[in-house]
């Protein structure tokens, strides 16, 4: 009994461990974006600001336009993620619930697709973007990112369908609901986390995107968030670290709020899903 609650301490302190590992690069990021430049500029900068000033977030909407970055990274992560669910569903539903040979074949490509580096695929991907007049264009970006989150949003989502049971289905058939009254009544209110779940992975992987936007979008006015906080860094390689620690700390809440909106709703669903199991 003793070896059982060590080891338990022993797991929370891990866990804790890594928690505070993850936590401090945003905690030290928070901290710079508040930081005046006397603070920013010393040898030894504090944990905390000595004296927090508002002025680097002024100085960074001044330096650049954020608001419309932010605003062209919302419409291709929210458009990426909404097709690449759509997409996914019937997909899954497909590739869990008929296991032939294409099935089989289809999740073979779902694992090797993931292997594929970023410069592999960017060149194939430009041209068939310049052939269809797609180059330095939301939609086309839009179509890069579903492309990209399709493969593991197939993967997540084939877990989903194959944890829900067969027999609830038949059940429904027993009763008379055909098989569209059965996807829409009892399959899919127990894949919404799952949807859910998937839907905030392909945002937060569009939202933080940076290879592909900067590539094949060329226009200022058509850029992402995440290209624009690289104009914070001089063609020296000398970054305006208060103004950038700014925006990036900008940057970032829209995925923890996202998540910490969302995130109640994935537990929700499960434990509702496990009840009607």
């Amino acid at each position: 009994m003793r070896t059982s609650a060590t080891g338990r301490v022993g797991q929370y302190l891990a866990l804790l461990a890594y928690l505070v590992f993850l936590a401090f690069p945003f905690l030290w990021l928070v901290s710079t974006a508040f930081k005046s430049p006397r603070e920013l500029g010393s040898l030894r900068p504090g944990w905390f600001p000595e004296d927090p000033t508002l002025a680097n977030f002024r100085q960074a909407f001044d330096e650049q336009p954020l608001l419309r970055a932010a605003g062209n990274s919302l419409l291709a992560a929210a458009g990426a993620a909404l097709i690449a669910v759509l997409l996914a569903t019937p997909l899954a539903y497909v590739m869990a619930r008929h296991r032939t040979l294409l099935a089989r074949a289809a999740t073979g490509w779902v694992v090797v697709s993931q292997a594929f580096p970023l410069v592999l695929v960017i060149i194939p991907l430009f041209l068939v973007l310049k052939n269809l007049r797609l180059i330095n264009s939301l939609p086309g970006l839009v179509m890069v990112y579903v492309v990209w989150a399709l493969p593991f949003a197939l993967w997540m989502l084939v877990g989903y369908v194959r944890a829900v049971p067969v027999e609830l289905e038949e059940a429904a058939a027993v009763d008379g609901a055909g098989r569209l009254r059965t996807l829409v009544s009892v399959t899919a209110p127990l894949l919404a986390p799952g949807i859910v779940a998937t839907g905030l992975f392909a945002f937060i992987t569009a939202w933080n995107e940076f290879f592909f936007a900067l590539v094949l979008l060329k226009t200022p006015e058509k850029q992402t968030l995440p290209v624009v906080l690289t104009h914070f860094i001089g063609a020296e390689g000398v970054a305006d670290l208060g103004p950038l620690a700014a925006a990036a700390f900008l940057a970032t809440l829209p995925s923890l709020l996202v998540f910490a909106v969302i995130q109640r709703r994935i537990t929700s669903g499960m434990l509702t899903g496990a009840v009607k199991s």
